[in-house]
Formats: C-alpha cells, sequence, structure tokens
C-alpha cells in the first residue's frame, strides 16, 4: 500500500477533480504489476495495473488507496476489469464518498467471490484525497489559505517590501501546492500592488485558473495577468462595473463573473458554488489579509499553509497575514486543529485544518 501510495500521488495536477489513486498487483510475493491515474479522462489506477501486468493475475492481490469504481463514467467501472483478471484479493485504503461508488464497490467485488479487506493505511489514503473527499460531497472547491510571514507575524515590511520572507525550499514547496490545486484566488490590492504572474513554476507543472476578486474592475488593463489572459485561464469576479471596462477586458481574452454584493464586495459564497459547477475543486487562496479575513467571514477556507520565517521585521506599521475588522473577543476567533509543523530549509510550514463547530 506504501508502494501504492507513492504511485497515486504522481497524478497530482493532473486528475482533478478525480481523486488521486494507486494500485499495486502482487502474485507469489512480488509485484506483477502496478499504475496510477495519471490524467482526468483517462484509465484508472486499477486498469493501468493490469494493463502493465508482467504474469496472469488469476489469484493475484491487488492493493488500493481507494475503494475501486462500480459506475461508467469517463471510464468503464474499475470492479469489472478486477474480476475480468481473476484477482482474488483486494486490499483498499480509502473508502469512495462518492454516492455513485460509496461502498458499492467493495459489496460487488464480495458478491463475485473476491475476498476485501478496507481500511488498509487508511490516514495516510485519505490525506492525499481531502480535496476530493470535499469537493465530491459539497459540489464547492476545497479552498487553502496560504501565506508567509515572520516570526512576529508579518508578510511585509511598513514600506511594503515582501520578497523574500521565506527562502527558496519554502517556496519550492508553494509551488507544488499550486501544481495540485486548480485555481488560485487573490483580490486586487495584490495585482495592483504586486503585478503577479500565480503561473506554476515547476517542469511539467499544471497551471491553475487564475482568479481575482475585484468588485468594480480596477483590474489593471496592462497588468501580467491580464496580458496573459490569451495564454492562462483567467477569470475576475466582480459585483458592478462600466460596460467599457467589461468590454476592454473581455476583448483581452479574461472571463467575468458577476456576482451579487455582500458588505461591499464580492460574495464568495456564491463565487465558490459557481466555481464549483464548473468543476474547479480546489483554491489557493493567496490574497492579502483584506481578502484572508473576508474568505475566513464567509466560512470557505478548509485549510491554513502559514510558512514562518525565522526572521522579526517589528514596528507598529508592518502587515499582518489577516487583517478586515477582525473579531471582537477571543471566544469568536476562527478555529484551528493542531497542526502539522514541517521544516522547509529554515522556514517552517504550520498547516492548520480549520474546525467547523463556531
Amino acid at each position: 500500500m506504501k508502494r501504492a501510495l507513492e504511485l497515486a500521488k504522481l497524478g497530482e495536477g493532473f486528475v482533478n477533480p478525480n481523486p488521486l489513486v494507486g494500485a499495486v498487483i502482487v502474485k507469489d510475493g512480488k509485484i506483477i504489476g502496478e499504475g496510477y491515474h495519471a490524467r482526468y479522462g483517462e484509465p484508472h489506477a486499477e486498469r493501468n495495473a493490469i494493463a502493465s501486468l508482467t504474469e496472469d493475475a488469476k489469484g493475484a492481490d491487488m492493493y488500493v488507496t481507494l475503494e475501486p469504481c462500480c459506475h461508467y463514467g469517463k471510464q468503464p467501472p474499475c470492479t469489472e476489469a478486477i474480476l475480468d483478471a481473476g484477482i482474488s484479493r483486494v486490499f483498499i485504503g480509502s473508502q469512495d464518498p462518492n454516492i455513485l461508488v460509496s461502498g458499492k464497490g467493495k459489496r460487488m467485488l464480495e458478491m463475485a467471490g473476491v475476498h476485501v479487506e478496507t481500511g488498509i493505511l487508511k490516514k495516510e489514503c485519505d490525506d492525499i484525497n481531502h480535496i476530493f473527499f470535499h469537493y465530491i460531497t459539497t459540489h464547492t472547491p476545497y479552498v487553502i489559505m496560504k501565506y508567509a510571514m515572520t516570526m512576529d507575524g508579518k508578510i511585509a515590511c511598513k514600506t511594503g517590501e515582501s520578497k523574500w520572507i521565506t527562502g527558496e525550499v519554502a517556496r519550492d514547496h508553494v509551488q507544488h501546492t499550486r501544481n495540485r490545486c486548480m485555481a488560485i484566488m487573490i483580490g486586487v490590492g495584490t495585482v495592483i500592488a504586486d503585478d503577479p504572474r500565480l503561473t506554476v513554476r515547476l517542469d511539467g507543472g499544471s497551471n491553475p485558473l487564475r482568479v481575482i476578486c475585484d468588485s468594480s474592475l480596477r483590474t489593471p488593463l496592462d497588468s501580467y495577468i491580464v496580458n496573459t489572459a490569451n495564454e492562462f485561464g483567467t477569470l475576475i469576479a466582480y459585483t458592478e462595473a462600466p460596460d467599457e471596462r467589461i468590454r476592454a477586458l473581455e476583448e483581452k481574452k479574461v472571463r467575468l463573473l458577476k456576482t451579487p454584493e455582500k458588505d461591499g464586495e464580492v460574495d464568495l459564497g456564491f463565487l465558490m458554488t459557481e466555481l464549483g459547477g464548473q468543476g474547479i475543486d480546489s483554491v489557493l487562496l493567496e490574497g492579502g489579509g483584506k481578502l484572508d479575513y473576508s474568505a475566513l467571514k464567509a466560512g470557505i477556507v478548509n485549510r491554513v499553509h502559514a510558512y514562518v520565517a525565522p526572521k522579526v521585521f517589528g514596528g507598529d506599521a508592518g502587515y499582518t497575514p489577516v487583517r478586515g475588522l477582525g473579531v471582537d473577543t477571543p471566544d469568536e476567533a476562527f478555529m484551528f486543529m493542531p497542526p502539522t509543523v514541517t521544516a522547509y530549509g529554515e522556514d517552517i510550514l504550520l498547516d492548520y485544518e480549520i474546525k467547523r463547530n463556531r
């Protein structure tokens, strides 16, 4: 199953909104086939493993990180391929919460005489698919809020300078997260201040849809994001804007989405529902402090990646990761689960999952 997990992760950035899945076939104590879901719309891990067989799989075992599908979608059911191959035992990591599968794949195999065991390295298998599990059950994107800060909680100096707070190793990890997510979202203030690219700087990486929250369409027409919208998918969510501004952006191939207004800004809940309906399963939020607070207040944030550098900026005027109005009392704080702590070079990543019992 550990090998199946290694294989599953090779699909990162290419299978969304499908899950990451790896499969290994073992016979007489040796691996005779292995595969993973490599790209959305292409064969699933189980079929790729069967296609790679070095000998007959009759009587063999299969280890698969997610319950095999049992319905027709872009691909035929994997349970059918497992039975046709003569595999006698199947070991499963995670149960698939998709209502089209959810226990049915397991039962179908068992009814055909296959011995099935579930929960093998369940936590590890669940962890690689938290995005899929959220999206398939809510039909809205899994949102990861990311920021880098100093030990004293600053994301920029009093001058606004912020390059670079963290080192290269931490920044490289962010690129892998961008590659994993289908969209990256910022506010118009970040566009105006930084003129970012919001692309993936990894060889063979998959660029996310760039989403800008800009209630009155102030995004500069000469910004990098606008001028590369014909090359990299770009969507601006707005509430009201002059017709000529709308036409100018559309001529640059920018996709526009009008949302209801909420507290004078883009309705983030509406935006997430719309993105989910377009098949966007995940959003990396790299906005400034104002958008971060709005996202927390709107209840769209599922996870926070807080990178902490061994630096102190000091001062009263430095920028902080979450701004906005803030809460009135500690009891009203946005609460998170205990973090996973990982070192990336000289920096650390605090990986928090939000509590939903507020």
